[in-house]
């Protein structure tokens, strides 16, 4: 049966001037959570705000307890990426019918 782990979270990015500042340290987290999790992501929020992004992950697979264990390594990347604060998250596990 399909799964689908979504995280919506929010970070802080403190050290950003400009909104080319801001890109440049979400482009590497897309890139470097892509790489290590396989996971789809997109900022989703706060675009025009060059210390605030709001992005969502997502991640589907058939078994919860794998999903659930891979969205927390995803969360323990994010508390450990020196560019940038998370500052909060939602995460949730849909089965679709």
């Amino acid at each position: 049966m399909l799964h689908i782990g979504v995280l919506q979270f929010t970070l802080q990015i403190p050290y950003a001037a400009s909104l080319k500042d801001k890109r440049s340290v979400v482009k590497a987290l897309k890139d470097k959570l892509r790489r290590s999790f396989n996971v789809s992501i997109s900022e989703i929020e706060d675009l025009d705000d060059c210390t605030i992004a709001t992005l969502g992950a997502v991640v589907a697979g058939s078994d919860i307890p794998q999903l659930n264990s891979s969205m927390d390594h995803l969360l323990n990347a994010l508390h450990d990426w020196p560019d940038a604060t998370l500052s909060d998250h939602q995460l949730e596990i849909f089965t679709p019918r």
